[in-house]
Parts: structure tokens; C-alpha cells; sequence
């Protein structure tokens, strides 16, 4: 099948190429969220002849993200410049197709990357085509051109048209102007600024523009002018002529389109009366300075009649022209239509193809393409069967050959996603990315990051109205990914995101008993009103515990509307958000030990995580101790008023041993033991890395190690010894028969990429300074982040209460209505409070309790353990630029 004949039908192919390649027999790829993936640099050796194959191969894998090996080269003393600017311009006639079909309405048939992909085509159908989009240029514009000269024709003709009907009106009521003004005049004048319709001039010759009118020496001209300058020409001649002129104008019923921007203009048909050639070449100036058009017109009527049947003739032959000449281009331009978006696609690839080509090395004598990058370990079988299958299908003998070299770079780092955890990911790349091989903080943020969510907007029924549109927005996930509101695409986008929150929050409803500002009755209350005998309207209510019975599950919906109900619920949230910050941040600076033994730095773990662990949980863990004690007393059985905990801490740092209200006995010896332990870890905190940092580097020194950072030779990316190594530029140059090379050292120049992290050398004065900074910023951050987590407190409260507030408004009092204005009143009222529910409390509530959460994941918790020193791993990948082009936007189905 020919190239264009596939592209016409849009046959589905499956590369087959991906497909063999993904068929191989070998063993599964690790796939670990936990950590970025193991990352390796490679080189590669291929032949010229399959360059191109090679490169597409790899771009529908999407495992490899190149190096510039041609940094010192322009782009336009590239290998390859010349293909590139070929596609470029099959890409320009490939938009200016695109424009004249949105010029025409002509609808593009798009095309649905999820269902149809396209075989790479070779190089022959990719001349094919560049020929065959180069005549059709020709052929759209020929037809363009005459289609706009004929409509510019046909447009000139109508208004000729109008001209020549207005006139006759015009000419009569100039003639009654005329008598009434001749009667009154006596006298002849030649002077050109003389009044009108004194009789100056010789007749003109019939049908000029300036002909003569009634014998009287008049001259007039005709013509057309934009209805929107009618004022400001009129104004014009009368201020240059001095009123030396009789115009006459009327309307244009149907507004007439400007073939040049193909925009409808209202028009005005007129006709100026004046005596003298100077005066009336004036007036052809003036006039086509303001865009008016100039027309003939026989003042005979018998003449004039005679020229309006001739400009209808001519009318409808232009018009029957332009009418085969439009379908004729519509044709063509339907035909382009059904096979545009593969053309844009392909190009689109084959150019991107060539950019990836020039960042190769090309050895000119052994026509060898060298090419270095990284990509994942685990896939480095699946790249090797790829690049011998294209090599067997060209039937090539000399194969292509990948080589793993080891680097003192720092590799990219590649966190492997799913539909469920991209959305996640995005979320903590948009704050930074992850420092390679370090804990990825997606992972926690999956579970944390929603339930910190859960804990502001905790409401069961407002958590069930976001989980159906989460559920609905998954259920119609390809229909809705069509749509381009960029508002609704964003929400789309975190859908799954959605969705956990949404679940998170009908547990934590369900925690709070509160749904739509109520509460359930699953269960029987564990507090009875106890009514005295002589209880009187005014006096309080007290209500007393069932015995040993206790609510079951979640705050007892007895607690609901009674006076304390806010005085409890502040207090009982206010501790659970010390509690959650508290195990939030133990957690997260849990991470940062697995981190440390992963990268083999003990003195991370002895001089970073021990000290600050203890100095959190000296303080911080200590006061969350206490606030479960302080719950699981029963203050009023001991007859003991409950202690302030917040006047606790501040005694603690303030007044060492010094207790306002004791909690238990022995406080005052424990608070300051564990001050003094709390301090202690201060200066292990600030001298211990630095000063066993020092201590190694000396000792590496002493017995003759290089240093860090120190430069080697270099055996793989080196200019010397090129000639022994038998290399070109500089790069080794190693046959195996099995296409498998050497590991090579490969380290970094003065020209390496940005992103491509060395080692610098080691100055104790720097390292000491980021650690007396790590300490400050950890030990005012303890106190600061956990006050942080007030925000739960605060935001929940803030949700509760504006349901309440929302429902006292609205449906509330309107359910005590009797009758059928009751009826109406609960139908409008219910409307509105449901509709002001989904805007101001899931909509505008939702928001900032995601954003507040997001601020906590962000800075309260990765500040413990991730770096964020890493560059992302970005691939050559085909479906990834398919799908992030914009300029693609308007052919992707």
C-alpha cells in the first residue's frame, strides 16, 4: 500500500516493531515507586544507513534521553539541517492547508492517538509526500488567488451595481436643486471656488466620471464608501471645498464582503455635484484617501439603463466562476481534510526524528552515528533486542552497538507512573524533583497528602457529592478527555486525586458525625439529659453518661447543638491536629534515615537523624504523650481541675521545673531532663558531620586517594588519546561481535549539560556553613511546623460552621413552613442551598483545604527528608511529544 493511500484511509497500524521488541522473551522490569529507577549511561554505534530507523525505534520506546554530543556546532552546521528545514517546510503547507479549510468551514478529520497509530514511514513515502504536499500548494494557491480575484471582481461589480440604481434618484433631485438654484442666480464666474451650479465649465464627454449634468456645466462623481466613514468624509469635503459641493447618499441594504480579510462592511452608495476641474479632482483624492471606490455613470437614463444590464451580465458570469472556482477548491481541500492530521503527525515525528540525529557525533570514515545517553538499567535488554531488530530488518551485517559506561555524572531521575499515580507525582514535581535514588515523596503523599485533606473538609455528605463526581469523571474517562476547557481539564486531570480525597472525607464525616451540618443516629447516645425536680426555664440542662456505655464510633451526635458543643469540638480538634502534625513529621523524618542508608552515609544518620529525632520527640513528642494522658483521666473523679498544656510548654522552655498545674506526678524532673536532652543534640547537630567530613577527607588524603572532584583522565569522553584508542573525537571506538561493549569511565567536561551534576571539591568552610543552617532551619522549624498543623484545626472548623451557617439560611427555617407556601419555600430554598453547597463549600472549601494540605505535604513534611536536587528524566518518546505538542492540539481527536 502506498503511502498516501494509508494516510487517506487512516488505517490503524500497530508499529510492529514495538510490538516484536515488546514480545521478547525476558525477564520483568523492576518497577518500584519507592525510588527513582536505576538510571545508566550508554553510548551507542550505528550505522548511517539505519540512523534514522534506530532513532524512530527508540522514540516509540521512550527510554532514552540523549546528550548533545555537537554543543560547540551551530544548528546550522548540524548533519542533518537540510532534512529539518525540508520538514519544516512540509509543515508550513501543511498549516497553510489547515488555514484555508478553517477559511472555508471545512471540518479536519482528527485523528485518536489512543486507537490509531501510525506506522513510521520510510524515507521514499516521506519524498512522496513532500512532493505531493508541494504541488498541492500549488494547486490551493492558484485556486485561492483566482477565488479571491473573483470575489474582489464580484464585489466591485455590486457596488457598480448599487451605483448605477441610487443615481437615477440622485440625478432628479439635483436637477430640482439645480432649477431653484439657477433662478436665483445672475452672472457668470470662471473661478473654481466659485458657488455651486454657476455655469463654468464646457460639457464633458458622456460617461466620464466628472460628466456634465442638464447642460449646466455641473460635473459630478460617483461611488461607494464604508458607512462607518461616511461623517468624517463629509466633514472633510466640506471643510477643503468650503461648501462648494451638493452630495447626495444612500444606504446599502445588504452588507458586502471584503474579499481580503473576508469581513462583511456596510456601505453607502453617494454622489457629489460640483462645478470646476480643480475641485473635482479634490474630490477624487479626498475619496480614495478615505477607501471610497470611484465608479462610471451616464447621467442619461436610456445609457444608464444599458450599463446597469451589462454589469448584471458581467455580474453573473463572475459569479458562476467564482462559484466553480469555490467548489473546485472545496473539493480539493475535503480530500486534504480526511488525511491532514496523519500528514501533521508524521512530519511531525520524522522531524523530530532528525533533531534527536543531530545530537549525534557522525564519524564520517566509518559513516558511524555516536550517540550517548541515559536510560533505565532495567530496560536496557528490551533497547538492545530493539536496535538488532532494526539492524535485521535493513539486513545490515554490522550490528548496532550499546555500551553501559560508568559516570561521575549525576543520572536524571525516572519515577515510573501509573493512570493513578501521575496525577500524585505531578503534584510533588511542581514543588521540585526528587533527588535520584532518594525516597520519592509521591509514595507517602498517595495516603497523607488526601487525609490532611479529609481532616479540613471532613463532611460525609459533601464527601459523597465530590466521590460521585470523581466516580463519574472515571466511569467517562475517553469522552471526557476530549474536552479542552482548561478549567474542567485540570479537575479532570486529578480525578483519582479526587477520588481519594472523597473517600478520606466520608471517613473523617463519619469521625465527626457531620453531614450537611447534621448528624447520624446509627447509635444510641452515651449521655442522657438529667432533668432535676425543680428545674426551671432559664437554668441550664446538664446531661450525664449512660454508666459504662460509650458512644461507639466517631464524636456522639448528643454533642450537636448543645451550648459546649464549640468549646469541645475546638478543643478535641485542636489536640488531634497536634497529634496528626506530630506523627505527620515523625514519620517523614523516618524517611530520611532510609535515605541515608540507601546513599551508605552513616554521618547522615549519627549527625543528622538520631540528634533530631530526639530533639523533636524530647519536645514535641513529649507534649503529644501528654495530651493522651491528659485524655485518658477522668479529671472530675479525682477532683482535680485538667491542666493547661499550652502554659505547660511555655513554663517548660521558660521556667525549667517551675509547674503551674501538675499533669502527674514527678513532671517537673522529667520536663527538664528532657530539655537538657533536647539541647544537648544542638551542637551534635552543628559539628559532627562537618568535623567527620574533615576528618575523612584528611585521612583519604594522607594515604593518597584523589580527591573529590579532582580530575582524572578520561577514557570515554577524553580528546587525548583518540589515536590510540583507535576513536573518533575522542570517543572510544569498541566492535563485538554480539553488539555488547565495555563499561568505560566516562567524566564530565567544562561543556557538559547544566542539568549534569559532578562532584565539586571538598571546602570544610561550606559544609559547615549548610550545616549551622540545616540546624537553625530544623530546630525553629520543629516549633513553627507544628503549629503549622493548627491549620486542621482551624480549616475544619471553619467548614463545620459555614454548613452550619448555609443551613440556618436557607432549607432550615424553611422546613417549619406549613402549607403550600411551605412547599415553595422548601423547593426554592432547597435549590439554593444546594447549589451555594456545591459553590462555596465543595468548590471554593474544597480548594483551600486542598491548597492548605498541599502547603503541609509541601514544606512540613518533604523539608525532613527530600533534597530535591535531581532533573528530570525526559526521554525521546514519540506519544509523550504527541501529546504535550500544542501546536498538535488542533488535529489530536
Amino acid at each position: 500500500m502506498s503511502f498516501a493511500s494509508c494516510c487517506r484511509h487512516q488505517t490503524t497500524i500497530i508499529t510492529s516493531l514495538a510490538l516484536e521488541s515488546s514480545a521478547i522473551t525476558m525477564g520483568p522490569s523492576k518497577q518500584s515507586m519507592f525510588r527513582s529507577a536505576d538510571m545508566s549511561m550508554v553510548q551507542l554505534y550505528i550505522s548511517n544507513e539505519i540512523g534514522r530507523e534506530c532513532v524512530n525505534a527508540l522514540g516509540e520506546l521512550g527510554l532514552v534521553q540523549f546528550r548533545d554530543l555537537n554543543r560547540d556546532v551551530n544548528a546550522f552546521q548540524r548533519t542533518f539541517t537540510q532534512e529539518i528545514r525540508r520538514l519544516d517546510n512540509v509543515e508550513r503547507q501543511l498549516r497553510y492547508f489547515h488555514s484555508q479549510m478553517e477559511k472555508s468551514g471545512i471540518s479536519l478529520r482528527k485523528l485518536d492517538l489512543d486507537v490509531e497509530t501510525l506506522a513510521p514511514p520510510t524515507t521514499t513515502e516521506i519524498d512522496e509526500l513532500s512532493e505531493r504536499t508541494q504541488s498541492l500548494e500549488q494547486r490551493i494557491f492558484q485556486l485561492n488567488e483566482s477565488y479571491e480575484t473573483l470575489k474582489k471582481r464580484e464585489v466591485e461589480l455590486t457596488e457598480w451595481r448599487w451605483v448605477l440604481k441610487k443615481a437615477g434618484g440622485f440625478f432628479d433631485q439635483a436637477r430640482d436643486n439645480v432649477d431653484e438654484i439657477r433662478a436665483s442666480t445672475d452672472g457668470d464666474t470662471e473661478d473654481d471656488d466659485a458657488p455651486l451650479l454657476r455655469d463654468v465649465e464646457q460639457h464633458n464627454q458622456p460617461g466620464n466620471v466628472e460628466a456634465s449634468f442638464s447642460g449646466m456645466n455641473v460635473g459630478f462623481i460617483a461611488g461607494v464608501i464604508g458607512r462607518d466613514r461616511v461623517a468624517a468624509f463629509e466633514r472633510i469635503l466640506w471643510r477643503t471645498l468650503r461648501g462648494n459641493l451638493f452630495m447626495n447618499q444612500s444606504e446599502i441594504p445588504d452588507p458586502l464582503v471584503d474579499p481580503s480579510n473576508n469581513e462583511s462592511i456596510n456601505k453607502n452608495v453617494f454622489v457629489i455635484f460640483a462645478h470646476g476641474r480643480e475641485i473635482l479632482a479634490k474630490i477624487r483624492k479626498i475619496s480614495e484617501s478615505m477607501g471610497a471606490n470611484i465608479y462610471s455613470v451616464d447621467e442619461d437614463t436610456d445609457n444608464r439603463r444599458d450599463q446597469i444590464d451589462e454589469v448584471n451580465a458581467r455580474l453573473n458570469d463572475v459569479q458562476n466562476v467564482l462559484h466553480n472556482t469555490q467548489q473546485t477548491l472545496g473539493v480539493e481541500l475535503t480530500q486534504i481534510a480526511h488525511s491532514l492530521a496523519a500528514w501533521m503527525i508524521l512530519i511531525t515525528k520524522e522531524k523530530a526524528a532528525y533533531q534527536t540525529l543531530n545530537l549525534f557525533s557522525f564519524d564520517r570514515q566509518r559513516r558511524t552515528l555516536i550517540a550517548e545517553g541515559w536510560c533505565p538499567t532495567n530496560d536496557l535488554p528490551l533497547i538492545r533486542s530493539t536496535l538488532q531488530d532494526v539492524t535485521n530488518r535493513a539486513g545490515l551485517s554490522v550490528p548496532s552497538i550499546i555500551n553501559e559506561i560508568k559516570t561521575n555524572k549525576t543520572p536524571p531521575t525516572y519515577l515510573r507512573t501509573n493512570k493513578f499515580t501521575e496525577a500524585f507525582q505531578t503534584i510533588i514535581n511542581a514543588y521540585g524533583t526528587a533527588t535520584y535514588q532518594e525516597v520519592n515523596p509521591a509514595l507517602p503523599a498517595i495516603v497523607t497528602f488526601p487525609f490532611l485533606f479529609a481532616v479540613m473538609f471532613g463532611d460525609f455528605g459533601h464527601a459523597s457529592v465530590m466521590l460521585l463526581g470523581s466516580l463519574a469523571m472515571i466511569y467517562w474517562e475517553k469522552p471526557l478527555k476530549k474536552v479542552t476547557f482548561e478549567l474542567f481539564a485540570m479537575i479532570y486531570y486529578g480525578r483519582y486525586i479526587a477520588l481519594v480525597m472523597a473517600v478520606f472525607s466520608l471517613f473523617t464525616g463519619l469521625m465527626y458525625n457531620d453531614v450537611f451540618s447534621k448528624t447520624f443516629t446509627f447509635f444510641d447516645s452515651a449521655w442522657e439529659w438529667k432533668v432535676p425536680d425543680k428545674w426551671q426555664e432559664g437554668q441550664p440542662l446538664v446531661a450525664k453518661l449512660k454508666g459504662d456505655y460509650r458512644y461507639p464510633f466517631g464524636l456522639d451526635w448528643m454533642w450537636h447543638g448543645t451550648e459546649n458543643d464549640l468549646l469541645f469540638s475546638n478543643s478535641y480538634k485542636m489536640k488531634m491536629s497536634i497529634i496528626l502534625g506530630w506523627a505527620h513529621m515523625t514519620y517523614s523524618l523516618c524517611l530520611s534515615f532510609f535515605n541515608a542508608r540507601h546513599f551508605k552515609k552513616p554521618i547522615d544518620i549519627w549527625g543528622n537523624f538520631v540528634p533530631g529525632m530526639i530533639f523533636f520527640q524530647a519536645i514535641f513528642g513529649y507534649l503529644v504523650v501528654c495530651i493522651i494522658y491528659k485524655w485518658s483521666v477522668d479529671w472530675l473523679t479525682i477532683g482535680r481541675p485538667p491542666p493547661g498544656l499550652l502554659n505547660m510548654l511555655i513554663y517548660m522552655f521558660l521556667q525549667p521545673g517551675t509547674l503551674d498545674v501538675p499533669l502527674y506526678p514527678g513532671q517537673a524532673g522529667v520536663q527538664v531532663t528532657l530539655l537538657l536532652l533536647a539541647f544537648v543534640q544542638v551542637p551534635i547537630l552543628l559539628f559532627l558531620k562537618p568535623f567527620y567530613l574533615r576528618w575523612e577527607h584528611n585521612k583519604a588524603r594522607a594515604h593518597g586517594y584523589r580527591g573529590i572532584g579532582e580530575r582524572s583522565r578520561v577514557s570515554a569522553l577524553d580528546d587525548e588519546d583518540s589515536g590510540a584508542h583507535g576513536g573518533v573525537n575522542g570517543r572510544l571506538s569498541v566492535e563485538t561481535e554480539d553488539g555488547e561493549g565495555v563499561a568505560m569511565i566516562a567524566h564530565g567536561d567544562d561543556n557538559d549539560d547544566e542539568n549534569e551534576h559532578g562532584h565539586g571539591e571538598f571546602e570544610f568552610s561550606e559544609v559547615l556553613i549548610h550545616q549551622i543552617i540545616h540546624t537553625i532551619e530544623f530546630c525553629l522549624n520543629c516549633v513553627s511546623h507544628t503549629a503549622s498543623y493548627l491549620r486542621l484545626w482551624a480549616l475544619s472548623l471553619a467548614h463545620q460552621q459555614l454548613s452550619v451557617v448555609l443551613w440556618d439560611m436557607t432549607l432550615g427555617p424553611s422546613l417549619s413552613k406549613p402549607g403550600v407556601l411551605g412547599v415553595i419555600m422548601v423547593v426554592v430554598t432547597f435549590y439554593m442551598w444546594f447549589f451555594l453547597s456545591c459553590a462555596i463549600l465543595i468548590c471554593m472549601e474544597g480548594c483551600s483545604a486542598m491548597l492548605h494540605s498541599l502547603r503541609l505535604q509541601w514544606v512540613e513534611a518533604q523539608s525532613k527528608y527530600a533534597e530535591f536536587g535531581g532533573h528530570m528524566f525526559t526521554p525521546f518518546s514519540f506519544p509523550t511529544l504527541l501529546e504535550e505538542d500544542d501546536g498538535l492540539a488542533d488535529y489530536r481527536g
